[in-house]
């Protein structure tokens, strides 16, 4: 048995021929063919009011923080337990970060201790589907409405997931904020290497999104031959990714079904392999709402120590298999903690220090899979 990384690039298809055939167009800066194929590929199949490729998720947060018009004096609710970026693209704009606690059950952020957490000051909530797993956008929802506040998904891990309301109706992840935002990082289910999107499900956003993401400019609105002239009109940066990027990530876009249905099965694998360690009380498993779709992101679980842990990383590495933690508490940063009274988030703390993240790509095979599992029974055992 080789090494096992914890993560594998995969080229599902027409991923080459499609940048050859960028390439050959003549067109491979922002908004080429491929772009405007992914664009219409997330509007159809999702139903986002209108999708913008960027070049990563931060870009697509920063985006969705000047849509908001976030400002000095604004205060933003997000989960500690998240990256930097959901964040930082907020403090970027002047707004005060007030940091929220995860779920006893999941990592995702506890809907039922926003409320207390909303001031006169507060501007929008953003809620990260930690895992692909759906937060209870429901609750969330409402509070937006009751206090009048925005909502932007940070959707980085949970592309093709869903979220099942209290209508009963299924809707996908990203679709259901004002805003949302997406990762193709090559550590995601759908890859490009770099790469993200904004979805905006609030046509008011629609029209100054374009704007936005090109330097300010209405020069979109000139290429579609709405205006005889393009100048500058509003804030905005180059947010927008060569269609080179577009055209890999259509090859992926083709095969979504085909990456989905062998993460699922994989992961399907991990919980059953492990359940025997979770009974006996030696580690927990991830949990999924009934709510939520499971989109086979990552899977996890979850140790009884940060000791043990370590201890559980580096059995695994000296045996080949790299796993690795996540998310250091963002409330605890060197960058928050100089500045800010620290909030009490213990269960933040705790995944912070317990949750290891198994190998999880296309090509791992089975057997991978039940060599892992072994190696984590016989560190228990």
């Amino acid at each position: 048995m080789g090494f096992i990384p914890f993560n594998k690039p995969f080229i599902a298809g027409n991923e080459l021929e499609y940048i050859k055939q960028s390439v050959e167009s003549g067109k491979i800066s922002g908004d080429g063919m491929f772009t405007k194929k992914c664009h219409e590929f997330f509007e159809q199949k999702y139903g986002f009011k209108k999708a913008l490729l960027t070049t990563s998720c931060t870009d697509a947060l920063e985006m969705a923080a000047i849509l908001c018009n976030i400002a000095t004096g604004d205060e933003v609710i997000v989960p500690a337990y998240t990256f930097v970026s959901t964040s930082n693209a907020f403090v970027l704009r002047g707004a005060k970060i007030v940091f929220a606690d995860s779920r006893a059950d999941h990592p995702g952020i506890d809907e039922d201790k926003i409320e207390q957490l909303i001031t006169p000051k507060t501007k929008a909530i953003v809620p990260v589907h930690y895992a692909g797993v759906a937060c209870d956008m429901d609750k969330i929802m409402a509070l937006a409405v009751k206090y009048n506040l925005y909502v932007i998904e940070d959707a980085a891990q949970c592309i093709d997931g869903y979220y099942t309301g209290n209508d009963g109706r299924q809707r996908p992840l990203g679709s259901i904020g004002h805003l949302a935002a997406f990762s193709f990082h090559e550590t995601k289910n759908i890859i490009c290497g770099e790469g993200g999107m904004l979805a905006i499900n609030d046509e008011q956003f629609a029209k100054r999104a374009e704007i936005i993401r090109e330097k300010g400019t209405n020069r979109s609105s000139f290429f579609r031959g709405e205006i005889d002239k393009y100048g500058w009109v509003d804030i905005g940066s180059s947010f927008l990714p060569s269609d080179i990027i577009a055209a890999f990530l259509y090859g992926q876009l083709e095969n979504l079904d085909k990456i989905q249905q062998r993460r699922i099965e994989l992961w399907q694998q991990y919980l059953s392999l492990l359940k025997p360690l979770a009974d006996a009380g030696k580690v927990k498993l991830p949990t999924v709402p009934a709510y939520s779709t499971n989109n086979a992101h990552m899977f996890y679980l979850l140790t009884n120590s940060l000791d043990e842990r370590s201890n559980l990383i580096a059995y695994l590495r000296k045996n080949a298999v790299y796993s690795v933690f996540h998310y250091v508490s963002l409330h605890k940063s060197e960058y928050y903690a100089s500045d800010n009274e620290v909030p009490n988030l213990p269960l933040c703390d705790r995944y912070a220090d317990t949750l290891v993240r198994l190998p999880l790509f296309y090509e791992l095979k089975d057997s991978d899979i039940q060599h892992i599992v072994s190696l984590i029974a016989s560190f228990y055992n």
